[in-house]
């Protein structure tokens, strides 16, 4: 298996640090609303490499943080008029829905970095008692950056360069700090703003900090993997670099793994443009596995465009998968009511089987070539045309039952659902609503979720509102 690696700009075999499991780490959203489209990039690419690791038989830890302190969420709770840990808790309730409609599955641990403080302080000290870190007059901590020799090695800039005018780093705070390039660690509370104790003042923590804390806690000094948007690189990642090296004295992360931007009408997606989109409002129109399918049309290193055109070319796509297993099934119905009574695979079905095996074959070589899924999604078409011209109702039902079971096995490594369950109808939702309502006013909390969790496997996304509960298929 092969990984583009950001840090030696190749490809690179994968060797874990531990021999049968992986330690991953994607950085996470910053709650202060819904998530949009280009969030929704990173979590599938990367639960899809997940789910092809897992399926390789590596045992995968993966932590995916929130980060729920942060300029955007205390500006959104002050227009509000709330605390900024109601706002972040609403959000994250709000990601978590539309990360399972995506069938994005919930990271081993996703961390909160306000319950990780203790842990930031910790390797704010280690960098201050190392000499990589410095108290201002204010209280503000910086980290020395051109203490850390091998500063830039991710991104590929050279410190002087950057001193030259880069407007990232040369930030508010210039007169305070002893270089212009230093960075943040902890900085003092603003009035209104949450804050917490520490050795130097009353503040906060700096962005980079929290992710190189919470990766130390759930995943230990060495990764295996880091990964997120390419936007992250530098310089945020960067950071992440000098401050743990820097602290823990071992190699951060082994992978850096980065998604290319994600476009809409081959523009840049942004409020002002009038072309931004949540992940909810897409679900409005299209069910998020067409969203899904669509990520996954295209290589993660590759820049994607995001267009009505596009979207109704992945329905189109996605259908045909679904529809393939969805004949499978009507054959399959027929011999289990006595239609046909073809019980036993024929020579001639052990050969075609023996065919059918070969997309998987060329499925995993895709996905061992750095996580080739526009590629992979094209051996599952393949496959798919080769069930449509073999299987019929002279088939035995083992050979229907063997390819049905070869579809959905890729599909779901992708994190694809190509067997819809059979709708519910409104009666029904409504009743198990009810009963969910029941469970939580006798603070049965884990019956409530296992409806919730019930209804959305049917399609069904809960929606908890003033006005009481509303529904929807996706």
């Amino acid at each position: 298996m092969k990984i583009y690696n950001t840090l030696s700009k190749k490809k690179e075999e994968f060797v874990p640090i531990e021999e049968g499991k992986v330690r991953m780490y994607v950085c996470g959203p910053t709650v202060y609303n819904l998530i949009h489209i280009g969030n929704a990039r990173p979590m599938i690419v990367f639960d899809t490499v997940r789910r092809y690791m897992e399926h390789k038989g590596f045992e995968v830890n993966y932590v995916s943080n929130f980060t729920d302190v942060d300029d955007k969420i205390i500006k959104k709770a002050v227009e509000e008029g709330v605390d900024a840990a109601v706002v972040s808790k609403r959000y994250i309730e709000e990601c978590k829905k539309d990360m399972a409609a995506m069938n994005v599955k919930p990271a081993t641990v996703h961390p909160l970095a306000t319950e990780e403080i203790g842990g930031m302080l910790d390797m704010i000290e280690e960098l201050i008692k190392k000499g990589y870190a410095y108290k201002a007059e204010d209280g503000t901590v910086y980290f020395r950056t051109r203490n850390f020799k091998e500063y830039g090695k991710l991104s590929h800039k050279n410190l002087d360069d950057l001193q030259g005018g880069n407007r990232i780093l040369l930030v508010s705070g210039a007169e305070q700090k002893e270089d212009g390039l230093d960075f943040v660690l902890w900085k003092p509370k603003k009035e209104g703003e949450p804050s917490w104790e520490s050795p130097w003042c009353d503040g906060r923590p700096g962005w980079h900090i929290e992710c190189s804390v919470m990766s130390k806690r759930y995943l230990g000094d060495e990764i295996d993997i880091h990964a997120g948007g390419e936007d992250l690189i530098f310089p945020h990642h960067e950071n992440e670099i000098a401050q743990s090296e820097a602290a823990n004295g071992k190699t951060f992360a082994r992978y850096w793994m980065h998604n290319a931007f994600l476009n809409i009408d081959n523009r840049k997606m942004s409020k002002s443009a009038g072309n931004f989109f949540t992940v909810r409002d897409i679900s409005e129109k299209y069910d998020l596995q067409i969203l899904r399918f669509f990520m996954l049309s295209a290589h993660y290193r590759s820049p994607l465009n995001f267009s009505a055109e596009l979207m109704e070319a992945a329905k189109n796509g996605y259908e045909r998968i679904v529809t393939s297993v969805e004949n499978l099934n009507y054959l399959l119905e027929n011999m289990a009511s006595g239609v046909s009574q073809k019980a036993e695979m024929s020579v001639e079905e052990q050969k075609l089987l023996e065919e059918a095996k070969g997309f998987a074959v060329k499925f995993d070589e895709a996905m061992d070539d750095d996580f080739n899924t526009a590629d992979a999604i094209a051996a599952i078409f393949e496959l798919v045309k080769f069930v449509n011209t073999h299987a019929g109702e002279g088939s035995s039902e083992a050979f229907l039952a063997s390819l049905k079971e070869e579809i959905l096995e890729l599909t779901d490594i992708c994190g694809l659902i190509a067997e819809k369950n059979a709708e519910l109808l409104d009666a029904d939702i409504e009743e198990l609503i009810a009963e969910r309502q029941a469970a939580r006013k006798a603070k049965n909390f884990a019956r409530a979720d296992e409806i919730r969790n019930q209804l959305l496997e049917k399609g069904i996304l809960l929606e908890d509102t003033r006005e009481g509960v509303k529904w929807k298929r996706v």
